[in-house]
C-alpha cells in the first residue's frame, strides 16, 4: 500500500490499507462479492480509491462514471452495468436522484452531508476489518462509446495469476514505476488511464501518491519542489496549460527532482513534446493503448525527437500486425488496421454485445479500427482513428450520441458531429448542422439544446449551419468533407 497525500494531508501506507480493509469488509456486509459490479461516481480523492482497492481485493469490478453525466446518461450506464451498488457524492445524489432505480442500494459519500441516503465513512468506520484472502481481481468496467451512439461496458474476465503479474510489470514498464518512487496524479478517476495509474501506484513498494482534486498548472509545479516528486501522470492538454504559464512561474520552481512522465489516452503534438522535454528534460513519455486491449508501445523522450510523431515500439509480450481489409500484411511504411495480439491481459467482453467483442478478432489478433504504418524499425504511426471519434483532452467522445440528441431538436433536419483541431485539448468538436426547411435555429440554441441533455464536454464548440450536407453514394453524410478543410495543412491529423 502507498502513503497518501490528498488536500495537503498525508495518510500514512499502514493507516491507508487499514482504511482499505476496513472498506473490503463493509462492501462484504452489504453483499457485494466476487463477479459484483459497484458503480462509481466520485471527484479525486481518498474514497474514491479506497472503494477502488476494495473492489479488487474482492474480485468485484468497480465502474467509474464521469461526474459531468446527466440523469439519462447515468441511468444508462446504472442498469447496463447491473450495479450492485452505487456511491456518489451526496450533491451529485441530490442532483441525480431521477436515474436512480427502486432498489438499488445507494451510498453517498464526501463532505457534504446527506440526510437521504446512508454515509459510505460511516459504514466503513464501523466494519471489521476484512481477514480473508484476496479473489482474483477483475479490474474496472469502463465504458467507451460505439458507433450507436450508446457506450458499452468493457466486462473482464479475473485475471489468471500470471496474467496479473505481467500486466503489473507491463503497467510499470509503462509509467516508469519503481519502488521508493512519489508520483503526482490529477487527472480524473473516471478515465481508464488514471484509473490504472492509481492501482498499480497502490502496488509499487514504499511509493507515495500525492492525489490531486484536479489539475492546475502552477500548482503542479509547487508540488514537484515541495514533495521532491519523482514521477507525474500528465496528458498533451495538460503540457499546453503548464507551457502557457509566464516564465517567471516556469523559474521559480526547482523540478531537478522528475524522473518519468508518463502520458496516455490522446496523442501529443510533435511540437508541444518538444517543448516540454527542452524544459523539464528527457523525462518525457508517451503510450498508445485502449481501454479494450491495454497498453501496446511506448516511446521515450529521445525517440520522440528521432522520430517526430510515433506512437512508439511494442512493448514486451505485444505483437503489432497492419493489415489491409482483407487481411493481408502491409509492408514497412504502408498505412493499414493496426491488430494486436498480447499475453498477460485477461479476456474482455463488451457487456451485452459479444458480437462487438468478436468483430475485433482476426486469428487472436484484436483491432479497434485506428489505422497506422510500421517503419523498418518498427515504430508505429498512427495516421487515422476509429471513423467517427474524437479525443478531446484526452476524453473519448463519440458524435452518434451527440447526433442523436441534435436529431431531436426542433428545426433540425440532420446534422454531422466530428473532430476538428484544438491548440489545448488537441481536438475540439464542430456540429454541421442543416435545419429544416423555413427553420432558423441559432447557434446558442444548439448549444443550450446540447447542455440540458449532454455533460457540458459533449457540446460542440464550433456550430456552423448548412443549406444540404454532403453525402456519399450510400447516402451516408461525408464527414470527411466536412472535416478537411479544417485539417488541411496540419502534418498530424490526430
Amino acid at each position: 500500500m502507498l502513503d497518501l497525500v490528498f488536500d495537503d494531508e498525508r495518510t500514512s501506507a499502514s493507516d491507508f490499507g487499514a482504511r482499505v480493509q476496513r472498506a473490503v469488509g463493509a462492501l462484504r456486509a452489504l453483499g457485494v462479492s466476487d463477479g459484483d459490479v459497484v458503480a462509481l461516481m466520485l471527484h479525486n480523492g481518498p474514497a474514491a480509491l479506497e472503494l477502488m482497492l476494495a473492489c479488487r481485493w474482492l474480485g468485484a469490478a468497480w465502474c467509474p462514471v464521469n461526474w459531468h453525466f446527466k440523469a439519462d446518461e447515468l441511468g444508462y450506464i446504472l442498469r447496463d452495468c447491473q450495479a450492485r451498488l452505487f456511491v456518489a457524492e451526496a450533491p451529485l445524489l441530490d442532483e441525480l436522484a431521477a436515474a436512480l432505480a427502486p432498489g438499488l442500494q445507494v451510498l453517498a459519500a464526501g463532505r457534504e452531508p446527506s440526510t437521504r441516503w446512508p454515509r459510505w465513512e460511516s459504514l466503513r468506520d464501523a466494519a471489521a476489518p476484512n481477514t480473508e484472502p484476496a479473489h482474483p481481481p477483475r479490474g474496472a468496467m469502463l465504458y467507451t462509446s460505439g458507433t450507436t451512439g450508446r457506450p458499452k461496458g468493457i466486462k473482464r474476465a479475473p485475471a489468471t495469476p500470471e496474467q496479473a503479474v505481467r500486466a503489473l510489470a507491463r503497467s510499470r514498464h509503462v509509467y516508469g514505476f519503481e519502488p521508493g518512487m512519489r508520483a503526482l496524479l490529477s487527472a480524473p478517476l473516471y478515465h481508464s488511464a488514471p484509473n490504472s495509474y492509481a492501482i498499480v501506484a497502490a502496488q509499487t513498494e514504499g511509493a507515495m501518491l500525492v492525489l490531486e482534486r484536479r489539475f492546475d498548472p502552477e500548482r503542479t509545479l509547487a508540488l514537484i519542489e515541495r514533495h521532491r516528486l519523482t514521477h507525474a501522470y500528465l496528458v498533451p492538454t495538460m503540457y499546453v496549460r503548464l507551457l502557457r504559464l509566464p516564465d517567471a512561474v516556469k523559474k521559480r520552481h526547482d523540478l531537478s527532482s522528475m524522473r518519468f512522465v508518463g502520458s496516455t489516452g490522446s496523442p501529443c503534438a510533435p511540437e508541444v513534446k518538444r517543448a516540454m522535454i527542452d524544459w523539464w528534460g528527457p523525462v518525457i513519455h508517451e503510450a498508445y493503448g485502449s481501454s479494450e486491449l491495454g497498453y501496446m508501445t511506448r516511446l521515450d523522450s529521445r525517440e520522440a525527437l528521432a522520430r517526430p510523431g510515433s506512437a512508439g515500439r511494442a512493448l514486451p509480450d505485444v505483437e503489432i500486425r497492419i493489415l489491409d481489409e482483407a487481411g493481408a500484411e502491409q509492408a514497412a511504411g504502408v498505412p493499414g488496421l493496426i491488430y494486436v495480439r498480447q499475453r498477460g491481459i485477461a479476456d474482455f467482453s463488451y457487456q451485452g454485445d459479444d458480437g462487438a467483442r468478436r468483430a475485433m478478432d482476426r486469428e487472436g489478433f484484436l483491432t479497434m479500427g485506428d489505422v497506422g504504418y510500421l517503419d523498418r524499425d518498427g515504430y508505429l504511426f498512427i495516421v487515422d482513428r476509429k471513423a467517427d471519434m474524437v479525443i478531446s483532452g484526452g476524453v473519448n467522445i463519440y458524435p452518434a450520441e451527440i447526433e442523436q440528441a441534435l436529431l431531436a431538436m426542433p428545426g433540425v433536419d440532420d446534422c454531422a458531429v466530428f473532430g476538428i483541431p484544438d491548440a489545448e485539448y488537441g481536438e475540439a468538436l464542430a456540429a454541421a448542422v442543416q435545419p429544416r426547411a423555413g427553420a432558423l435555429p441559432t447557434v446558442d440554441e444548439v448549444k443550450a439544446w446540447l447542455r440540458e441533455r449532454l455533460a457540458g464536454y459533449k457540446v460542440p464548440a464550433v456550430v456552423t449551419f448548412h443549406e444540404t450536407l454532403p453525402r456519399e453514394d450510400t447516402g451516408k453524410i461525408f464527414k470527411r468533407k466536412l472535416r478537411e478543410p479544417y485539417w488541411a495543412g496540419r502534418a498530424r491529423r490526430v
